[in-house]
C-alpha cells in the first residue's frame, strides 16, 4: 500500500479527531479523500505538524492525530523527545514511514535505510510506540484511540503519491474552519 491509500482506509476512523496533517502530497490527498473542518492541513512548514499536533493535544481534551511522514520527522528530530516528555493521553502521533521524502521527488530518506524512527521514539521517551504495516494501521489506530493513551506509531508502507490538486483553500479558511472544529 501507498500512504494515499492507508489514507482512505482510516479516513472513516479520523472524522471524528482533530487531525494535523503534514505538508504537501499528504495533505491534498487527505483533502481529496475526505476534507472535514476538523482536519487542518500544513501547507508550507515541513516538520511542524508533529509539533503543532502536541500543542493542540495540551491545550484542550479532544483526540489529536498528527499524520506526520519519515522525512518530515526527521527535519525536525527535536519533536521526538519533547513528545516522549510530554506525551497527554489524547496525543497520537502516526508516521508514515515510506522511506522518502514524497513530496519532493521520492528522494530516499535514512528511514528508509538503516535509522530507526521506532527505536528513536522510544530513546526519546516516548512510553507507547507501536509498529504497523501498511494494512494493520485501520485497526492500530482505533486501538490507539480507544486506549486513551498517548501513542506513537510508525506505519510501514511503500513509497508513492497519488496525483491529486493543490488545496486551493486560503490558509486563514483552513485555520479558522479548524478552529471551530475546535471549540465545538
Amino acid at each position: 500500500m501507498i500512504r494515499s491509500e492507508i489514507l482512505k482506509e482510516i479516513a472513516p476512523i479520523l472524522r471524528d479527531q482533530l487531525v494535523v496533517c503534514n505538508i504537501g502530497i499528504p495533505s491534498q490527498e487527505l483533502h481529496a479523500i475526505d476534507d472535514q473542518p476538523s482536519n487542518f492541513y500544513m501547507l508550507g512548514t515541513m516538520g511542524l505538524s508533529s509539533s503543532i499536533g502536541l500543542g493542540l493535544a495540551l491545550a484542550q481534551p479532544k483526540t489529536v492525530i498528527s499524520i506526520d511522514g519519515d522525512g518530515s520527522v526527521l527535519t525536525n528530530l527535536g519533536t521526538l523527545p519533547t513528545i516522549g516528555n510530554n506525551m497527554p493521553g489524547n496525543y497520537i502521533l502516526m508516521i508514515i514511514d515510506n522511506g522518502s521524502y514524497g513530496s519532493t521527488g521520492d528522494q530516499p530518506t535514512y528511514a528508509g535505510m538503516k535509522t530507526d524512527l521506532a527505536a528513536m521514539a522510544r530513546a526519546a521517551g516516548c512510553d507507547n510506540v507501536v509498529e504497523v504495516m501498511d494494512k494493520d494501521t485501520g485497526a492500530a489506530l482505533q486501538a490507539a484511540i480507544d486506549s486513551g493513551e498517548g501513542t506513537v506509531m510508525v506505519v510501514k508502507c511503500e513509497s508513492g503519491n497519488a496525483k491529486n490538486p493543490v488545496i486551493t483553500m486560503d490558509p486563514v479558511v483552513i485555520r479558522d474552519r479548524f478552529m471551530k472544529a475546535v471549540a465545538s
